[in-house]
């Protein structure tokens, strides 16, 4: 069965003479974690903000999977975030970069406000936030007054907002904007809980380091257009030409290491005074050939490391080609 569960389909959207999104495409996975990075001003907000139906393209749909519809002869069945607002109001959670929670009630109230506006009834609320309450270790707080939480606190509750109704997609826009490493890196292991969970998560984030920890996929936003798709592994494995093995020996003599080490899959090799670099597609393999031979010739491995291209290179490098 396809595990699709949104569809954007062509979506341009423009502002005067500037081209913000240009023929989008893209299928989202249920129960991924999808993320859009881009630099500052390539329509990443309103990329998310089309998804939801909250701005309407110029040209374009976005699509939604609804289980609920039977036609003959077709499993799945996709309709129109623009035409079934009060569908979209279920299916999505949506937690932007400005606070959406009302500072001057308590956790429990902004919850159950937020309950409210979905039309849930006042058991459904209080369960659901005491579910939410738990997940997000809001439980302590749960009477304090929003303006008196910290900022890690506060995007918490945040995001709890977001799921209070139960949605299948929790998209954000960067959630971890503003808060320290320790923090930051606190929300993410959250929000992986949430997704373990079932549900299905859509982020915008400069933080390439975390989602290149934490995505199933990225889509790089630039230029108006989806410059790249794809797992980071992929990305990686596309982008680069090879891998680098530094080896660290005792006593280190890489010279004779490199007549002896002669394996097909090794591209280049290169002694650095201190450090002897491989480059090969393949480093698990030819790690364990060049293991052997310094067995062989008596060299003490003091230290190896394998360097692969990291999501920030990945950027840097689709950008540059643009």
């Amino acid at each position: 069965m396809d595990n699709t569960i949104l569809k954007i389909e062509d979506a341009k959207k423009g502002y005067g003479t500037k081209i913000v999104l240009n023929g989008i495409n893209l299928n989202i996975n249920q129960g991924e974690i999808f993320g859009i990075i881009g630099p500052s001003g390539s329509g990443k907000t309103t990329f998310l903000k089309t998804i939801i139906g909250f701005v309407s393209p110029d040209e374009g749909d976005i699509l939604f999977r609804d289980d609920h519809l039977l036609e003959l002869g077709k499993e799945v069945q996709f309709r129109s975030v623009f035409k079934h607002p009060k569908d979209i109001k279920k299916l999505f959670g949506f937690s932007s970069q400005l606070p959406s929670f009302y500072t001057k009630l308590t956790v429990k109230e902004n919850l159950d406000y937020m309950g409210s506006l979905y039309g849930l009834s006042k058991d459904a609320r209080n369960t659901n936030i005491e579910t939410l309450l738990k997940i997000m270790e809001l439980s302590d707080s749960r009477d304090t007054l929003a303006k008196n939480l910290s900022g890690g606190m506060q995007r918490r509750l945040d995001i709890a907002c977001a799921l209070v109704h139960d949605p299948n997609i929790l998209i954000l826009d960067e959630p971890t904007s503003d808060l320290d490493p320790v923090l930051s890196r606190h929300i993410w292991e959250l929000l992986n809980k949430i997704n373990k969970s079932g549900k299905t998560i859509i982020l915008a984030s400069h933080h390439l380091s975390d989602m290149e920890s934490f995505c199933t996929r990225i889509g790089i936003l630039y230029e108006g257009k989806l410059a790249h798709v794809g797992s980071i592994k992929n990305m990686i494995n596309k982008l680069s030409k090879s891998h680098e093995i530094h080896i660290e020996t005792f006593p280190g003599n890489y010279d004779r290491i490199m007549e002896k080490v002669n394996n097909k899959l090794i591209i280049d090799k290169e002694n650095r005074g201190h450090t002897l670099v491989i480059h090969t597609k393949k480093p698990e393999d030819v790690l364990l050939d060049i293991l052997k031979n310094l067995h062989e010739l008596n060299e003490i491995l003091m230290d190896v490391k394998i360097a692969r291209l990291t999501l920030d290179d990945v950027f840097s490098a689709i950008t540059k080609k643009k």
